[in-house]
């Protein structure tokens, strides 16, 4: 089951290329990927045979230890955190831990130091401007992220990802007013927060093409820049996923009966297919906003976003307090 799922994972994130591709070009009125294979399909396939046939070079000036095993970090705890996510009901990668959300937070925070080991190891002015903007952006963001959390948990009365599943049952954390007030407000702060840690556009900030040549990241080629992108698109399934569970139900949907082999796939599927239009929701801000100044982004998190963050869980604890009285 492990194997089974990190490949679909990696797998998915490879495939995602050519899907964000496309759609940036559909939704910005040109081909897009349309020459190689089916609908350009095969243009993801030749950028694979690039990345891993590429000189796979190393600095003279850079710290090499240090600079190899940065992007080993950034790919090994984003994959760790799907250990947790459930994706039906009884199916995880590793376990329905009792602490599933501490254990994100505690890996999305290890990610920080995947950018900043690696910019600093690069010893070049444009990386390092990179991994410090990264680990500022990861750690103010970081705050309210959490915070986001809180009123999910607070409803749900664990941090098991699977028991928060399963408290949406009556409906949604979204919508729902059954255990508390519906969390709009946390959704919104956690998918800002997820937007930033995965370092996408608009929040693109510590690569930043226009001003820092690639940021964070500048010296790397072949395969360890290969694990660089591809976590970052492992990244955005694994925040897509997230937002599914603790906010839309999880695997919860319309059963259909529908079996196969004997075994109900429809939990799977209402899951894969809200986690998907998660996916599309963050190729279309990519396509859509414009990226913002670096002070900006910072201003917005610390003075907006946090005290909206530390309002939506005040508000969601005093009233679970006053239902509970």
């Amino acid at each position: 089951m492990v194997g089974a799922i990190l490949t679909t994972v990696v797998g998915t994130a490879a495939l995602l290329i050519w899907v964000e591709r496309r759609m940036l070009g559909l939704w910005q009125d040109r081909w897009g990927p349309n020459r190689v294979w089916f609908l350009g399909i095969g243009q993801v396939v030749a950028d694979m045979i690039k990345i891993f046939t590429k000189d796979d070079w190393v600095p003279p000036f850079a710290d090499r230890t240090v600079f190899v095993i940065a992007p080993a970090i950034a790919m090994a705890t984003v994959l760790l955190a799907f250990a947790v996510v459930p994706v039906a009901p009884g199916i995880h990668v590793a376990a329905d831990w009792n602490v599933g959300i501490l254990f994100v937070l505690g890996m999305t925070s290890l990610a920080v130091y995947a950018v900043l080991l690696g910019g600093w190891s690069s010893n070049s002015k444009y990386a390092l401007i990179g991994a410090v903007r990264a680990a500022a952006q990861s750690i103010s963001y970081e705050v309210f992220m959490g915070l986001a959390l809180v009123g999910v948990v607070i409803q749900a009365g664990s941090f098991g990802l699977a028991d928060i599943v399963e408290a949406q049952r009556g409906g949604w954390n979204i919508v729902s007013y059954q255990h508390g007030i519906p969390q709009v407000l946390g959704f919104l702060l956690f998918m800002i927060a997820g937007l930033a840690e995965t370092h996408r556009l608009p929040l693109d900030l510590p690569e930043a093409e226009h001003e820092l040549t690639a940021g964070f990241h500048t010296e790397y080629s072949g395969m360890k820049f290969g694990m660089f992108f591809v976590g970052e698109y492992v990244a955005v399934i694994l925040v897509s996923a997230l937002l599914t569970t603790l906010y839309f139900g999880g695997w919860l949907g319309p059963t259909c009966g529908l079996t196969l082999f004997g075994w109900a796939f429809m939990p799977l599927l209402w899951f894969c297919l809200k986690t998907g239009a998660f996916i599309l929701f963050f190729v279309l801000l990519r396509a859509a906003i414009p990226r913002p100044r670096y002070d900006q982004l910072m201003r917005f998190g610390w003075l907006v976003l946090l005290p909206l963050a530390l309002l939506n869980t005040a508000v969601t604890g005093a009233v679970v307090l006053w239902r509970a009285g």
